[in-house]
């Protein structure tokens, strides 16, 4: 790499992301080592992950590729969405506040208020089909399920918006037991794509609280997709009605559960830190090829 790389980086209720655009990275490939390196905390810029984009797209405005910590691919993000949207629109790369979105989970639009700080995106619909999701096993909505982790039973539900999430239901929610038991379920053999995991407290019809283990990155402070999952569950169980606002330690997104399960998500974004990224960061990457 052999000048800086422009980034900006923003949050979205705690959950931080790095955009780079592929004219700004250049010819580089974006490999997992690349993306552990730049998202890593210490050696790194230091993020949830990588929103890159956009990309051209023939059947939407853009398109986003959107990476986890660990090097994988997601197939969609909320919080991501929301923060690669109100990159879109500090860049003035919009004609309207309006802006449709492809990714690897299907497109989504996004509407913008507040001057891009507050972002509504159409998540798309969930579904609880295990052929969908996927999860292992006969063909079947995945609705009150258990799992046993060395002996401790946990009652779940699982779901998909365009990516895989377990939605485990518990009297109270705590980030000690979304890091305890979180990796596990994650990596569960009934998940043969790995699964976001979120612990979920019904406090009323209106109200949850969720902890969250997100596939690819670990405990997280509050996350788009997970919250949209969540809400779903609830009222797909009967718990909650319609409007649900999900509280995470990171702050609270509102969700709207329109018909078949359609999810809109409403929420905030916070811009951080523009920059460039120093080629030396890669050098001992640089070695490790030549050796």
């Amino acid at each position: 790499m052999p000048s800086p790389i422009p980034f900006n980086k923003y949050h979205a209720l705690g959950n931080d992301y790095i955009v780079l655009t592929p004219d700004e990275f250049g010819e580089e490939e974006l490999t997992a080592d690349i993306i552990r390196l730049i998202c890593h905390r210490n050696y790194g810029i230091g993020s949830d992950g990588i929103l890159y984009g956009p990309f051209d797209d023939p059947e939407c405005d853009f398109a986003l590729r959107i990476y986890n910590p660990d090097g994988s691919e997601a197939e969609k993000s909320g919080n991501g969405l929301r923060i690669f949207t109100r990159y879109l629109w500090d860049q003035g790369a919009l004609d309207s506040r309006m802006v449709s979105i492809k990714t690897a989970g299907g497109p989504v639009k996004a509407q913008i208020s507040q001057q891009g700080k507050i972002i509504t995106v159409d998540m798309g619909q969930v579904s609880f089909d295990s052929c969908k999701i996927p999860v292992t096993g006969a063909a079947r909505e995945v609705i009150n399920e258990t799992i046993d982790l060395n002996g401790q039973i946990l009652e779940y539900c699982a779901a998909t918006i365009g990516n895989p999430h377990c939605v485990v239901l518990r009297p109270e929610v705590s980030a000690d037991e979304a890091r305890k038991w979180g990796p596990l379920i994650e990596t569960d053999p009934r998940f043969p794509n790995r699964t976001n995991v979120q612990f979920m407290q019904i406090l009323d019809r209106s109200n949850i609280r969720i902890e969250i283990w997100e596939r690819g990155a670990g405990y997280t402070l509050a996350s788009g997709s997970s919250s949209s999952a969540a809400a779903a569950v609830a009222h797909r169980l009967g718990l909650c009605d319609q409007k649900i606002t999900v509280y995470m330690p990171g702050g609270k997104i509102e969700i709207e559960i329109g018909p078949d399960f359609a999810i809109s998500m409403t929420g905030g974004v916070t811009r951080v830190a523009t920059g460039t990224i120093d080629p030396e960061m890669f050098s001992e990457l640089n070695r490790a090829r030549e050796e």
